[in-house]
């Protein structure tokens, strides 16, 4: 974004209409956090961040429901946005945002191959979730990354407006 990293202008909207922001993360393992951290200043906006990457934990600290572990499990859109609704309640932030997903190089399923990442929103308006789909080629950490970056860049075009 105009040789800016998606975290420093994300932080930096935040801090300019003073919003916050946490996360919860389980296939990118507080990767969104590290980015967010790294930004001089990000104390102000990032209040803090959930690595949730056993399932228990979802349900403990996120209130992920358990009918949708059963029914749908935890690599769906319906956790995706629990989790970020969870988190959201959790740490009293006016943003949150939220990974789940298999980053390989085992895992995944025939409906969700290794790549496979659902990332959740959510705002003090609404919650949704999408699916983000890595190469087959991808390494975990090249999925990892995307995953973080389409995240933050998903969040900054909501608060925004822009064309998502």
């Amino acid at each position: 974004m105009d040789n800016e990293s998606i975290e420093k202008r994300l932080i930096e909207l935040l801090l300019s209409q003073r919003m916050t922001v946490s996360t919860a993360e389980s296939c990118t393992g507080g990767l969104i956090a590290k980015r967010l951290t790294d930004v001089p200043g990000s104390s102000s906006a990032f209040v803090g961040s959930c690595v949730t990457y056993a399932t228990a934990m979802k349900i403990k600290l996120l209130k992920v429901s358990k009918d949708t572990v059963r029914e749908k499990t935890v690599v769906s859109p319906e956790c995706a946005e629990q989790m970020a609704i969870g988190v959201r309640k959790l740490m009293g932030t006016d943003f949150s945002m939220s990974t789940t997903g298999y980053a390989g190089p085992g895992g995944g399923t025939a409906r969700n191959p290794v790549g496979t990442v659902y990332i959740g929103i959510a705002t003090p308006y609404r919650s949704f979730s999408f699916r983000f789909s890595d190469s087959a080629n991808a390494t975990r950490e090249e999925i990892r990354e995307h995953a973080a970056t389409r995240a933050m860049l998903r969040l900054y075009r909501e608060i925004t407006g822009e064309e998502n």
